[in-house]
């Protein structure tokens, strides 16, 4: 076994999951995950954890929702009770196809969502976090080499988590701070509300409210959106090539879109719900150990010099006690690059220039 694969193990199970002895967790492994899968469960064999391991596979999925016939229970008492006595839930990517659902109608996805809403948000109350293990196919799609795309992906995960978080320290005061976050960049002038929210120092750890390995990202909730934002970072959503989204927002709520690649998806999402209409998240990215776009999510928006923002649900670690921000079954994030022809201010005051920060090295006022 490559000796990097048992250090990503050792940096989900004590860094980002915080497991401790007598810890219940579930841990959700997908087909080409599996040596992942072996050194995790071996260091919760050493934590004194409870071990529950599940198989996680797109083709599966796939099979369920295309021969059901829609109507589906409303959170079935098995799957609702393995996450209700968990404390820990571990999901490990590594599928043998990217694109293995992409022939799910939306309506049967969006069906499926609907009625495990309860299900998604007990698991979203455990100590979760979601990881990925380089596998063929994830170098395939991001057009690399197989040991290429192993050394990319591990210079993202081990990374000095503990420095990272202090220097995204700087940014959440920042953000903490504002009350109006602006973006403008080329094809994009978006305005949004920030007041009153807490942004969260993403990690890659539950300590820090970061559920990702790797994260890498500053984050927030934001309201009363307006204006315009054009998504330029190529990614597959659903098993789909989506391109160039364009999205204009009035009252906090998407009135308009086009792309140049994969509308119908998009069209899919804001026809979830109400809040999928809407924004749950605005990320900045500060991972420079991710230099290049993979095609997944899980990296891209987490690469220094970019911005992503989620149609649907926001993170109750954003909010103030008792206010529940954007409701949505969905939370779906799109990419753009601000690396050049760019600028984003707090309350009127350039925090970022051409992807360099104000508190950086080669900052230009």
């Amino acid at each position: 076994m490559d000796e990097r694969v048992r250090e990503h193990a050792a940096v989900l199970v004590d860094w980002s999951a915080r497991v401790e002895a007598g810890d219940d967790v579930v841990l959700s492994v997908g087909p080409d995950a599996h040596e992942l899968a072996v050194a995790v469960a071996e260091k919760l064999g050493e934590r004194g954890a409870n071990l529950l391991a599940t198989y996680s596979s797109g083709e599966i999925t796939r099979a369920y929702l295309r021969a059901h016939d829609g109507d589906f229970d409303e959170n079935p008492a098995h799957e609702l009770a393995v996450v209700e006595n968990a404390d820990v839930y571990l999901s490990l990517g590594g599928g043998r196809n990217t694109s293995a659902t992409a022939d799910v109608p939306g309506e049967q996805r969006r069906s499926y969502n609907e009625a495990r809403a309860d299900i998604r948000e007990r698991r979203l109350g455990t100590r979760w976090v979601s990881t990925v293990h380089p596998t063929r196919s994830l170098a395939q799609q991001a057009n690399m080499a197989y040991e290429e795309y192993q050394d990319f992906a591990y210079e993202a995960i081990l990374q000095d988590w503990e420095s990272l978080a202090d220097e995204m320290a700087q940014l959440k005061e920042v953000l903490d701070a504002g009350s109006e976050l602006r973006l403008v960049s080329r094809g994009t002038d978006l305005t949004m509300n920030i007041e009153g929210r807490t942004a969260v120092n993403s990690a890659a750890s539950v300590a820090y409210d970061s559920h990702n390995l790797p994260s890498g990202e500053v984050f927030t909730a934001p309201d009363a959106t307006e204006g315009e934002v054009t998504f330029d970072v190529p990614m597959t959503i659903r098993g789909e090539s989506v391109r160039n989204v364009r999205l204009e927002f009035d009252d906090g709520e998407v009135v308009d879109y086009d792309a140049e690649q994969g509308g119908d998806v998009i069209d899919d999402i804001l026809e979830t719900d109400a809040g999928a209409r809407r924004l749950g998240e605005v990320g900045i990215g500060m991972n420079r150990g991710i230099d290049r776009y993979t095609d997944n999510i899980l990296f891209d928006e987490k690469m220094g010099e970019t911005v992503h923002l989620a149609l649907g649900r926001a993170y109750d670690a954003c909010l103030p006690d008792g206010e529940s921000g954007n409701e949505s079954a969905v939370h779906v994030d799109l990419i753009t690059d601000v690396s050049e022809e760019s600028v984003l201010e707090v309350d009127g005051e350039v925090l970022q220039r051409n992807g360099v920060f104000r508190f950086e090295d080669g900052f230009d006022a």
